[in-house]
């Protein structure tokens, strides 16, 4: 029985090799791939290597697939280890039928034509027709080895050329159109690719699939690619992929660039484990493929505006696929360049310069956020950071989510501590006065320490949770312990997402995010000072608060600097209600931190 190719795809992609082997040999981590002793030959010494998608015994020479394993260990016939193997994925083998054997058939016959099509395009580029495409290869500094390790070729400039040429072969019109190699025009059939130099297309086990043709010059469209298909999807398929393949299994690192040209360039610099989409943006099965050959591929873009778009809206995809297994890291190039220009400019060293700056995903995105939002006002930093919640929350493990969260608001209140250490209240107009007095700060409480008053604001928050939205813009700027720290931005998520901010919810939400003991570790620490009994009423918890507040060595300048900003906002907006509201609410966070005492304005 003939299956469809893509179902054997799909049905490998659903089983890992590794799961499949590790259940009758021992297999042990080996670099990125895992190793073990041969099944087939008796050793002591473990030589069986057991890759992303396939297996290999040096000592041996064994090799195969996982459905080429399970037929070999179990004795069982190509249709009984598919089925097995298909069951176990929760898949269903399609029924046998003269029409997928038909279709099957017609998918080898495209691939046949089109490998006869790569074989004249190729020739015709060494010929003296091709001349000009062969000087325009070679004057975009490719050698004559990388020319032909990619089968690039030259489309002829003739119309009807290709048909002409394949005739010979018993290749019609109508396969050509049906490969995406002609169409049908008003005047009859014409070529797809005239006067282009030609990219050969191929997927991960190296069939030719498509084509992508690029003109010489500067014309419109630079690059055509073929049309969809019966073996070719774009939104599947990445350029080079077949050859990066090989080059990842044996150390190099899988690069994700935006064209052709900057494939090519890195391989033939030494950069061998490069691909390519082929005109889109990357989709989730791109991501799907690239994951299989790394858990940490690096995705490149061109440092124009336009690359960094581009970069964002792959990250924020690649999001909702992320798990602690497969992640990436962002290359920023130079501005203006790209991995072909870079490389150009200054060789293979200059990209590894660049390739060595690569960063994880959870540092680069709140850089890429931050840079295609405003935060000059209230309303914006609040907008930004409910931007940032939303964002990680796009992770479905929700233990990752929750690791992203946490960091990306380390990230956000560490901004906001050093912009306002740098005072921010330098927005307000020289001799302009709040709109109320202030009396003046009083002087520390010797009796306890920064860090104490910082535990014990912390402690009052975990006995009185429903205090956290009236504190949490103050409570931001305290310097805590990295632990503390972790602990107080779990206490910011909970307020966010609970629907009700009480003990029992908020002992869940530090169970489920893993803080559970250092919450008590705090409680009972903050015991030992002058921790507020936890049935204290609810004015009296947020005066204790506010008055640990107000003796913070920094809280007077931090409140004033964030009130001095709202009222620089207002007076150029005095028509906004809401900002006149939250200067008002400021006024009375700085009284009440000042006086020690409790309440504020409704915001």
């Amino acid at each position: 029985m003939a299956l469809p190719a893509n179902f054997l795809d799909e049905l490998r992609a659903r089983t890992p090799i590794a799961g499949v082997i590790g259940r009758t040999v021992k297999l042990t981590r080996s670099g990125r791939e895992r190793k073990g002793c041969c099944p087939f030959h008796g050793e002591k010494s473990p030589s069986f290597y057991v890759y992303d998608d396939h297996y290999h015994c040096f000592g041996c020479g064994e090799h195969g697939d996982v459905i080429t394993f399970v037929m070999k260990t179990t004795g069982a016939s190509f249709m009984e280890a598919v089925e097995e193997l298909a069951r176990q994925a929760g898949m269903e083998v399609p029924k046998p039928t003269p029409q997928a054997a038909q279709a099957e058939q017609h998918r080898a016959g495209l691939t046949e034509v089109l490998e006869a099509a790569a074989r004249q395009y190729q020739e015709w580029l060494f010929a003296p027709e091709g001349k000009k495409a062969l000087e325009y290869l070679r004057g975009r500094g490719l050698s004559d080895t990388t020319i032909r390790k990619f089968g690039l070729g030259w489309s002829g400039e003739g119309r009807g050329q290709l048909a002409g040429a394949l005739r010979g072969q018993g290749i019609k019109p109508d396969q050509l159109i049906e490969a995406g190699l002609m169409k049908q025009g008003e005047r009859g059939t014409v070529d797809m690719f005239f006067a282009r130099v030609m990219f050969p297309i191929r997927d991960r086990r190296g069939a030719l699939i498509s084509f992508g043709g690029r003109i010489m010059g500067d014309g419109q469209p630079k690059y055509v690619n073929g049309p969809e298909t019966a073996v070719f999807s774009k939104r599947r398929s990445l350029y080079g992929l077949n050859l990066a393949r090989d080059a990842v299994r044996k150390g190099a690192k899988l690069i994700v660039v935006e064209g052709y040209m900057d494939v090519i360039a890195l391989s033939q610099a030494g950069f061998a484990g490069a691909v390519a989409p082929l005109g889109t943006a990357l989709t989730e099965e791109h991501l799907e493929e690239i994951w299989r050959l790394s858990p940490e591929p690096v995705i490149c873009f061109d440092g124009d505006a336009a690359g960094q778009r581009a970069a964002l809206k792959t990250v924020e995809l690649a999001l909702t696929a992320l798990s602690p297994e497969h992640s990436l890291r962002l290359l920023r190039l130079p501005p203006k360049d790209d991995p072909d220009s870079l490389i150009k400019r200054g060789g293979g060293a200059a990209f590894q310069a660049c390739l060595e700056t690569a960063e994880p995903i959870s540092a680069a995105l709140y850089g890429m956020l931050a840079g295609t939002t405003q935060r000059d006002t209230p309303e914006a930093r609040a907008a930004f950071r409910q931007r940032l919640i939303e964002v990680a929350n796009k992770i479905p493990d929700k233990t990752l989510a929750s690791e992203y969260r946490q960091d990306l608001l380390d990230r956000f209140f560490a901004e906001r501590r050093q912009g306002q250490s740098q005072g921010r209240g330098k927005w307000v107009k020289p001799g302009t006065k709040p709109p109320i007095a202030l009396p003046p700060r009083p002087e520390p409480d010797a009796a306890a320490s920064e860090l104490t008053r910082a535990r014990l604001m912390l402690a009052t928050l975990l006995d009185h949770p429903y205090l956290i939205p009236e504190v949490e813009e103050a409570f931001s700027h305290v310097e805590l312990p990295p632990e503390e720290d972790r602990l107080r931005h779990a206490l910011h998520d909970f307020a966010a997402h609970a629907k009700r901010l009480d003990t029992a919810n908020l002992c869940s939400h530090l169970e489920h995010s893993g803080l559970a003991e250092q919450a008590r570790a705090v409680q009972t620490l903050a015991a030992g000072d002058y921790r507020l009994a936890p049935d204290a009423s609810p004015a009296e918890a947020a005066e204790s608060w506010w008055s640990w507040y107000s003796l913070m060595d920094f809280s007077i300048d931090m409140l004033r600097a964030q009130r001095d900003e709202t009222q620089a906002y207002w007076m150029a907006h005095q028509d906004d209600r809401a900002a006149w509201d939250r200067l008002k609410k400021y006024n009375e966070l700085l009284l009440n931190a000042l006086s020690g005492e409790t309440g504020t304005a409704d915001s």
